[in-house]
């Protein structure tokens, strides 16, 4: 069973950042379900992400709901973290979650020493290209046929300051 998402809880209340734990998974499933038609995390992969993987992956909490998430992963050998995943409950948008959210993931990713960070997203994601772009992404490739409906993927980087 998927937990619903109640849009009113996003009103007015104060934001928090936090690392994701395995209580959230039914928010970020139902998330999933909400902003994604095709190619979603299942709950192994946010198990796996919350409980194994290398990197970051923190939450968006107002009324103490998970209004959103994202994954940024940390490689040996390298000093770029690659922003795996990245969602906004819709009910909870333009309010300024994505870009503060993005923020925090930023900054984690620079507090492991990663000096950029990488990232794909469908072509036809007007509104997310337009948040990173306007966060300082750049276009630097195209992988064709890249999603399960064969849409397009912008391969997007920014360069972070230390």
């Amino acid at each position: 069973m998927r937990h619903e998402i109640d849009p009113v809880h996003c009103a007015a209340t104060p934001i928090a950042f936090r690392r994701a734990e395995l209580r959230d998974i039914p928010a970020l499933l139902a998330i999933e379900d909400l902003c994604f038609p095709t190619d979603r995390m299942s709950r192994r992969n946010f198990r796996y992400a919350i409980t194994h993987a290398k990197g970051a992956f923190l939450v968006a909490e107002r009324a103490g709901r998970v209004a959103g998430y994202g994954v940024v992963g940390f490689h040996a050998g390298t000093r770029i973290g690659r922003l795996t995943s990245f969602a906004v409950d819709p009910g909870c948008r333009r309010l300024g979650i994505a870009r503060r959210l993005l923020a925090a993931l930023e900054d984690a990713a620079r507090g492991h020493g990663c000096r950029a960070i990488r990232l794909e997203v469908r072509r036809d994601n007007t509104p997310a290209i337009a948040l990173y772009t306007r966060t300082g992404y750049g276009v630097f490739g195209l992988y064709l046929q890249y999603y399960e409906d064969d849409m397009a993927a912008l391969r997007l980087e920014k360069r972070l300051e230390a």
